[in-house]
């Protein structure tokens, strides 16, 4: 693995230096086809990616219907943050739209890493709680935009 291009993401540059090549160590670059299902809502969370090229959508499962699209994600960003929290459950499913190419991370791996290293683990778990930040205030701007009698009317 080409740890030179991978550093270069700017989701993995908001790790210090130190943390990132450690971090880096457990990934594996892989290639997803269109159509796969990387994860069901309620299956074990082992691993997580982030995305170099293509779209994953986030979807749940509603019991009786096609379970609806949540959030797409693409270049550069996480796929999958359940891996972080016990009881390590995806909360969400997620399908590759189209291919995808990825850096895959194994949880269990990480999860140790940052055990044994308490300043690590908390970069990791504040890189996890900004992306998980930023997708909750985008998922409150979309139900404000659905359910609000006159939409999010932008920033305060």
């Amino acid at each position: 693995m080409n740890v030179m291009t991978m550093s270069s993401t700017r989701m993995l540059r908001a790790l210090p230096d130190d943390h990132r090549a450690r971090l880096l160590r457990v990934a594996r670059e892989v290639t997803i086809p269109q159509d796969t299902r990387l994860f069901e809502e309620g299956g074990r969370a082992n691993r997580f990616w982030v995305v170099r090229s293509g779209t994953v959508t986030l979807d749940m499962h509603v019991p009786g219907r096609r379970s609806p699209v949540i959030e797409s994600i693409g270049f550069d960003e996480l796929v999958g943050w359940s891996w972080l929290f016990p009881p390590y459950v995806w909360q969400l499913g997620a399908v590759a739209t189209t291919p995808v190419r990825a850096y895959e991370f194994d949880a269990t791996a990480v999860r140790s890493l940052c055990a044994s290293d308490p300043r690590l683990g908390a970069a990791v778990a504040q890189w996890v709680g900004k992306v998980l930040a930023h997708r909750l205030q985008s998922a409150r701007t979309r139900l404000l935009d659905l359910y609000a009698p006159y939409g999010s009317g932008g920033p305060r």
